[in-house]
């Protein structure tokens, strides 16, 4: 999932002046880092329900190139990575409802874990449900255990995950391409999974950066 997006921006002045051209990875992953904890700063210091509210849909405006210029090559066990696919399961999500509340339903059937429970979402659920899950979890990232918002993305993704394994064992004769399609996405979402896991493992230890 980490790799699908690419292009502009979220902040502005000396923070776009540190990438123009791109010909300095250590800048470029200085920035990076800097604009990660200065937004989480923020968010928390505020106190504010709305600001919190514009960080869950800054994408929903902006796309979610607004972010991925900055954030979009930190490594997967940082600050700025951990915070990039966050937006990118919520814009899993946004982007497909109906057909992400399915993989997830099918997954908590074939699933035989707690992460259902631990992802918080409603079962059933449908896409109103789990649209709402996805902003929430974002939503705990701004204010409240970011640990444990990293550790619901991962039990979401992870429950999706068997989901779309299930789904495309169904697929694979009478429709291999979609089975194909859908055995990538499991692969995505388990790699995805595990990332955002360690992420909150550093997160607990005060060792995210």
């Amino acid at each position: 999932m980490s790799d699908a997006f690419h292009k502009p921006t979220l902040f502005s002045g000396s923070k776009f002046d540190a990438l123009e051209g791109g010909d300095d990875p250590a800048r470029v992953m200085r920035v990076a880092h800097e604009t990660a904890r200065a937004l989480l700063s923020r968010a928390r210091n505020a106190g504010d329900p709305a600001v919190v509210d514009r960080l869950v849909h800054y994408t929903d405006e902006h796309g979610l190139d607004a972010v991925a210029e900055l954030w979009a090559r930190s490594g997967p066990h940082t600050l700025p990575g951990a915070l990039w696919r966050l937006y990118l399961v919520r814009l899993l999500i946004h982007q497909d409802p109906a057909g992400v509340s399915l993989l997830f339903q099918r997954g908590t059937e074939v699933l035989p874990t707690i992460d259902a429970l631990v992802a918080g979402a409603p079962i059933p659920a449908g896409p109103d449900e789990v649209t709402d899950l996805a902003d929430r979890i974002l939503r705990g990232v701004f204010e409240g255990d970011f640990a444990l918002a990293l550790d619901r993305a991962a039990a979401f993704c992870r429950v999706a995950a068997a989901g779309a394994s299930s789904v495309a064992d169904d697929q694979d004769a009478a429709s291999p391409e979609r089975a194909s399609e859908l055995t990538t996405r499991a692969l995505r979402l388990t790699t995805t999974a595990e990332e955002l896991t360690t992420c909150a493992r550093l997160a607990r230890d005060g060792a995210l950066e």
